[in-house]
């Protein structure tokens, strides 16, 4: 499915290409071949490719080239055929404790949706999300597919505090805080894994396009992943995905 792009000048060194606003599968995974192709291309004045939920930012270096021709190249690598790429995907299981200790707002979204706390779990691990994209903080995934039972608006005075580790809802979103770091989302839980590691090749394990699934663990089970984490001797589930 070909979308109609509109494309932007962003300072000296930029080109925003932006699709319909809309958070859909479809979108994503044209933003991602488009994103792959140009990366493929290795057009030599292109330094990086960034995406978002619907949009690329493709950054230049220091060139004459203009922005009409900058445009005029992506778009012809856009309307060039996809049939090449291939976009490999991984499901990621997530172990997440949903324990008092963590749910800082599993009682507010119970009341208000007025459905159990075990009800909220069981939905909240029953899904598989979808990484949109990476952003915020360095490792915090943003993930679509949240059922509309759990969807929460963020709240109107954010934390100026939130746990590393932190699970949360925002909206009809989910995802994972990587550092403590002030916070708007409600706190449902905390995963007791590093979504960051500066010190790894790839320091957050997941991409856009990949799959998430959570898992509940009690608070044992929480302290000793914590420990095999820290430890550097945990090894996260995870299995190749075939769309």
């Amino acid at each position: 499915m070909a979308f109609k792009l509109r494309y932007k000048s962003l300072g000296l060194h930029a080109v925003l290409v932006e699709w319909p606003a809309e958070i859909s599968e479809a979108v994503l995974e044209d933003v991602l071949i488009l994103k792959t192709k140009i990366e493929n291309y290795h057009i030599k004045e292109v330094v990086e490719v960034n995406s978002a939920y619907s949009s690329l930012i493709v950054f230049y270096e220091n060139t004459n080239i203009s922005l009409e021709e900058r445009i005029a190249v992506i778009d012809k690598i856009y309307s060039s055929k996809k049939k090449a790429i291939s976009l490999i995907s991984h499901l990621w299981k997530i172990p997440v404790c949903y324990d008092e200790a963590f749910g800082l707002d599993l009682d507010t979204i119970s009341i208000e949706k007025k459905v159990s706390k075990n009800d909220i779990i069981k939905q909240h691990c029953g899904a598989i999300y979808t990484v949109y994209f990476i952003g915020f903080l360095p490792g915090f995934l943003y993930l679509g597919g949240l059922d509309k039972l759990l969807q929460m608006p963020r709240k109107s005075t954010p934390r100026l505090q939130v746990e590393k580790g932190a699970v949360a809802i925002g909206g009809n979103q989910t995802g994972i805080y990587p550092n403590e770091s002030p916070g708007g989302w409600n706190i449902i839980g905390n995963s007791p894994l590093n979504f960051f590691d500066v010190s790894k090749e790839k320091p957050c394990f997941a991409k856009a396009g990949d799959r998430v699934q959570f898992y509940s663990i009690s608070l044992k089970t929480y302290k000793n992943i914590k420990t095999l984490v820290e430890a550097g001797v945990y090894q996260l589930e995870s299995e190749n995905v075939n769309d």
